[in-house]
């Protein structure tokens, strides 16, 4: 499901998976950020909705619902110019038609970089 998506093109691999979590690093490198040398703050975004969308397809009836997110938002509270970068997100609501996701992404010292939410809408799947 990865190859030829934004997930690819950015680097992101996902690392942990499991119920209620999923944690995916991304490279700060050439594919992730913006002019002036530092972490695009659309890739940070990009990361943080993947590992909410990952993280709800595993808490859906995968044969019968989907995901799609429905609204994020991200604080960026630190720069980033080289290195990686770890999103691990939790949710912190798993209801019927949404989940609620929140995300922290922090740098190899621990240091949060972006905080960010992500609603995420679970959809009937048409057959």
């Amino acid at each position: 499901m990865i190859q030829n998506t934004l997930i690819e093109a950015l680097g992101i691999e996902i690392t942990t998976l499991e119920k209620g979590k999923a944690v995916a690093t991304m490279p700060v490198d050439e594919r992730t950020r913006q002019p002036f040398g530092i972490l695009h703050g659309g890739a940070s975004v990009a990361l943080a909705e993947t590992v909410a969308s990952i993280g709800a397809y595993e808490l859906v009836n995968q044969e019968t619902e989907a995901v799609a997110g429905l609204e994020i938002n991200a604080n960026h509270v630190r720069p980033k110019s080289e290195g990686m970068v770890t999103a691990v997100g939790t949710v912190l609501h798993q209801g019927k038609t949404t989940q609620v996701w929140d995300i922290k992404i922090t740098d190899e010292m621990d240091r949060l970089i972006c905080v960010s939410r992500c609603t995420m809408a679970v959809i009937k799947r048409h057959k």
